[in-house]
């Protein structure tokens, strides 16, 4: 096993809620989680080989932590790949990786059975879903019915094969990546599977800074073979990511807050320029996601900063902009942004 990387300093975690925001009534700070030290060694394990993209990572913890799925989208060449390889050495975890294209059957994805000539009987051939994290590699280049097969597998966590299912070992998360720009050949995302993800985390480039310090990183190594990473340490196992997954779970959300999320979300099906609205779902991930960075500060209770801070990746993949707004050029973010500023946030 990899060495572990030395407890971080962890007492100057706990974040006081905002100027004007109280915790709940009868709430008292509790010594800083241990989820939180054991999230802040990963994000620094993680941090070595994927440089210059904190608020991605961020993202990506807190999609781990509140145990959902992410569709990152980004250009080539952005470390998509080494992100969640990376991630899934922290804990030592299984990973697996398909790259999506117009040939792949459902059953190269979920698996299939076999007839095995020695025994005389059926066996099951596991596909590449059976492990930890999963990398669905451009999922848009595959059609429909093979999309469809991450389905029963992202939402039941099982898998059936020829009519017998199969439980997938926690913890599991997909990540499934598009690229934005080349859409030739390639089959969009339906609206039932895009609200199976949990977020919708961008990818961009990185500050000039921490692009020259990668080039120079990767260019000084024998064939330019990268930022390694069989170099990222163990830091934990997952038993101990789904003991912090129960821990997020367990952050409180006083009725104001959660409210408020609500609010947020019924103003996305009420407003002119957006077209289709987000569902139950979208305000449930809110919070989730909110419970999810209050642990991660060390705090045990949810703020509306909390919750604003989710709204994008939250949201954006959940809804659409009428089509005259779309074409005079405003994004999603755009919307959902100037959306948020007029909603009163509760002083809790």
């Amino acid at each position: 096993m990899n060495p572990i990387l030395p407890e971080p300093d962890v007492s100057s975690l706990y974040t006081p809620p905002p100027a004007g925001q109280l915790p709940p009534a009868g709430y008292s700070p509790p010594v800083v989680p241990q989820s939180t030290g054991i999230f802040q060694q990963i994000r620094q394990a993680v941090g070595q080989v994927f440089v210059g993209q904190e608020e991605v990572l961020n993202q990506v913890l807190a999609a781990l932590l509140a145990g959902g799925h992410v569709l990152l989208e980004g250009k080539p060449g952005l470390g998509k790949t080494h992100l969640v390889l990376a991630l899934s050495r922290t804990f030592g975890g299984s990973f697996r990786r398909i790259q999506f294209t117009p040939d792949l059957m459902p059953s190269d994805v979920c698996g299939h059975t076999l007839f095995d000539m020695t025994s005389g009987t059926f066996r099951v051939r596991r596909g590449p879903v059976f492990a930890n994290l999963l990398l669905a590699d451009e999922i848009n280049r595959a059609p429909a019915k093979t999309q469809s097969a991450l389905l029963e597998v992202m939402q039941e966590t099982q898998v059936t094969i020829d009519g017998e299912s199969h439980t997938l070992a926690p913890p599991f998360m997909t990540f499934a990546t598009q690229n934005p720009i080349e859409q030739e050949g390639t089959y969009p995302l339906p609206e039932a599977q895009l609200d199976r993800f949990l977020l919708k985390v961008l990818i961009d480039y990185p500050d000039a800074a921490n692009e020259t310090w990668v080039v120079k990183a990767v260019s000084s190594r024998a064939s330019g073979g990268g930022l390694s990473t069989s170099e990222v340490p163990q830091v934990c196992t997952p038993q101990d990511i789904l003991a912090a997954q129960a821990e997020a779970a367990a952050v409180q959300a006083v009725e104001q807050v959660v409210d408020y999320a609500v609010k947020i979300v019924r103003a996305t099906r009420q407003h002119s320029a957006i077209s289709l609205g987000a569902g139950t779902r979208g305000a449930i991930s809110l919070v989730r996601v909110a419970k999810a960075y209050a642990l991660l500060e060390g705090r045990g209770y949810i703020t509306p900063a909390d919750v604003k801070r989710a709204v994008l990746p939250v949201l954006r993949h959940r809804v659409q902009l009428a089509p005259e707004i779309a074409i005079s050029g405003q994004s999603v973010d755009d919307m959902l942004n100037s959306l948020i500023k007029t909603i009163e946030a509760p002083r809790v």
